[in-house]
């Protein structure tokens, strides 16, 4: 067997793989014996077939089957040996002369090559970390959301400003009937509110649904309607008073901060307003590295250039599916995935200059300390060694959750590199500050 490659360009290339008779013509001939003594012809006893009629039945199949698998082995082996870094399968070309009565074969494979790039993580322009903080608002209103969720619900007369109504959204055309609790403060209109201020149980005050929510989601829960209904609905419903309430908040008082979390780990309103503010902000380190993450990727992506081996690619795009795609169909497949495609090289040339690797005992205790925090969730704070042993094992048993967890590895390895050698200036900002600036208008 020879195998040769051509270099077509610095992204493309050509190998050939030439097979002769001695490469193959041994295993073929024991296949066909194992065959001879099975094999069932009329006329002849098992085991006493001329081997001359054997190898006109199944001599080709398994010639064919035969030189495929050497084929690939070889190819595969050949790659290996020489360090040729390819994007996708090599594309075998097309053949429709192949004579199988021959001794030897010929067989080429098109490649499509890695290119050879660097990857500079320090840019010109500093990217932004935002160090996320819980600001005295944000934790003055989570305590009086804490006083409102374990205070009581006192019955009222008439509805005021603060009360929490109970009550049935109608509309007979749209067989809309629903029944919910609902507070004023969720109404986008003050003349929505006024409605409401003073009626009693009983009363159906009737309404528009375009305009009436601050958030279209709010109103796609109160009329049970689906989520593209709810946007831009125009109809009119009557909503009719069961129960009017009010809730009273709260004692801030030990046995509150016990419910909380747990005997004596609070003991004042200090401390409580300390607390909330340690766990906001754990939160908020999550969101922070993910948008830390995201940016570094996207300046990667867009500052590391490099060329791709194209028609290349959308040939195997092409023709590796289940359904074959015509040219169209794998340019648009290709043109959706080339970012995703580059940055996965970028990712591992990452980890190649900077020897970032993950072994099973880094996706071990990854998931180790994944499960710590669902129990803790579920108030098992202390699991045993063994337990949590055991639980590990049978996520591990996963593939698919082996590769999740694997690719959350890299993910934090690359970001604690990003952190240490790209250029990030850090920027404190409160979390409502962080929503506008990251996800809504910048001003």
């Amino acid at each position: 067997m020879n195998i040769t490659l051509e270099n077509i360009d610095a992204l493309n290339a050509v190998v050939k793989v030439d097979i002769e008779k001695k490469d193959y013509s041994d295993k073929v001939e024991k296949i066909l014996s194992d065959y001879r003594k099975t094999a069932n012809i009329p006329g002849f006893r098992k085991g006493h077939v001329p081997m001359v009629m054997v190898k006109k039945q199944y001599g080709k199949a398994v010639l064919v089957d035969e030189v495929n698998k050497l084929l690939q082995d070889a190819l595969n082996k050949y790659l290996t040996e020489e360090k040729l870094d390819v994007l996708g399968n090599p594309l075998p070309k097309p053949q429709d002369d192949l004579d199988w009565n021959s001794d030897t074969f010929t067989f080429e494979f098109e490649l499509g090559l890695s290119p050879e790039f660097e990857v500079k993580l320090k840019g010109k322009k500093a990217i932004t970390h935002y160090n996320i903080v819980a600001d005295k608002k944000m934790i003055d209103d989570q305590i009086k959301n804490i006083q409102k969720q374990y205070g009581k619900l006192v019955s009222q007369k008439v509805v005021d400003k603060d009360s929490e109504i109970v009550g049935v959204f109608k509309n007979e055309d749209r067989e809309i009937e629903n029944t919910v609790t609902l507070t004023l403060d969720k109404f986008k209109s003050k003349g929505t509110e006024k409605k409401f201020i003073g009626a009693k149980v009983g009363d159906v005050i009737e309404l528009k649904t375009k305009g009436l929510y601050n958030d279209d989601h709010d109103l796609m829960h109160a009329l049970k309607v689906s989520h593209d209904d709810a946007h831009g609905l125009d109809i009119n419903v009557s909503f009719t008073i069961n129960e009017i309430n009010k809730r009273e908040l709260a004692d801030l008082d030990q046995e509150l901060f016990d419910k909380l979390f747990g005997k004596d780990v609070v003991k004042s309103v200090t401390e409580l307003k300390t607390k909330i503010k340690e766990d906001a902000e754990k939160q908020f380190v999550q969101q922070s590295d993910q948008k830390l993450l995201n940016d570094v990727t996207e300046h990667l992506v867009e500052s590391t250039k490099f060329e791709l081996p194209a028609g290349f690619l959308q040939k195997w795009i092409q023709n590796s599916g289940e359904q074959p795609l015509d040219e169209n169909q794998a340019k648009e497949e290709y043109e959706k995935s080339e970012k995703g495609l580059r940055y996965q090289l970028i990712e591992g040339k990452l980890m190649q200059d900077n020897d970032i690797k993950v072994d099973f005992e880094d996706v071990k205790e990854s998931a180790k300390a994944m499960i710590k925090v669902q129990m803790a969730q579920f108030g098992q704070m202390n699991p045993s060694d063994k337990e949590l042993e055991d639980i590990t094992a049978r996520v591990l048993s996963n593939q698919d959750e082996v590769r999740r967890i694997s690719e959350q590895v890299v993910s934090q390895k690359l970001l604690s590199l990003y952190k240490e050698k790209a250029n990030i200036k850090v920027k404190e900002i409160t979390y409502e500050n962080f929503i506008k600036e990251v996800y809504g208008d910048k001003k």
